[in-house]
């Protein structure tokens, strides 16, 4: 759910210029940069108002709520890195813009979205602060679940293999994006 709302956020910010645009963007690097726990009771009172405690929605929609504007940020710079006048050819070519989107810029930016998933994978496997609040039993991430497993007898086996088996995936996606991390961070001209 991260990603499609940032790809269309980012697609906004790196091609059209409306009031408030550069305003908006520092307030979502901004609020990326707030600690998580800041954010906790204004997200708790909300979510126990809309009855999401202890549910695995709940946990979904709070790493949304901290991984989208890091996904906009870095997928602007992969967005911006293309012509305008692509975009141009494809709409006169008879391209709707979802067509455009997902036949023609899609492609071309999936380096920048690898790059995204990396960071939202990342920012979500080490999120202690929601997974204690928001939740008690259900829904617990991965992060969470290993740390239930130290007791006063803990089975140290059991925790190395099911830490081993957690960092497996994010692994597997930093050999995949390693060649392409750089490209999120390059600083372009200003306009």
């Amino acid at each position: 759910m991260t990603i499609p709302v940032a790809l269309l956020a980012a697609y906004a910010f790196s091609r059209y210029s409306f009031l408030g645009d550069k305003h908006l963007f520092f307030g979502f690097l901004a609020l990326r940069m707030t600690p998580p726990v800041v954010m906790v009771l204004p997200v708790f009172f909300i979510f126990s108002t809309m009855n999401l405690i202890n549910k695995p929605l709940a946990i979904s929609l709070a790493h949304c709520l901290f991984n989208v504007p890091i996904s906009i940020w870095v997928l602007e710079s992969f967005i911006s890195a293309i012509p305008k006048e692509l975009d141009e050819v494809a709409f006169l070519d008879g391209y709707s813009f979802f067509g455009f989107f997902i036949r023609i810029l899609i492609p071309l930016i999936t380096p920048g979205i690898a790059v995204a998933c990396f960071f939202c994978y990342m920012f979500s496997w080490v999120e202690v602060v929601f997974a204690r609040i928001l939740t008690v039993t259900a829904g617990k991430p991965i992060s969470m679940a290993i740390s239930a497993l130290y007791s006063f007898r803990t089975d140290i086996g059991l925790v190395m293999a099911t830490t081993v088996l957690s960092i497996l995936p994010g692994a597997v996606l930093i050999y995949f994006v390693r060649n392409h991390i750089v490209k999120g961070f390059i600083i372009k001209q200003v306009r």
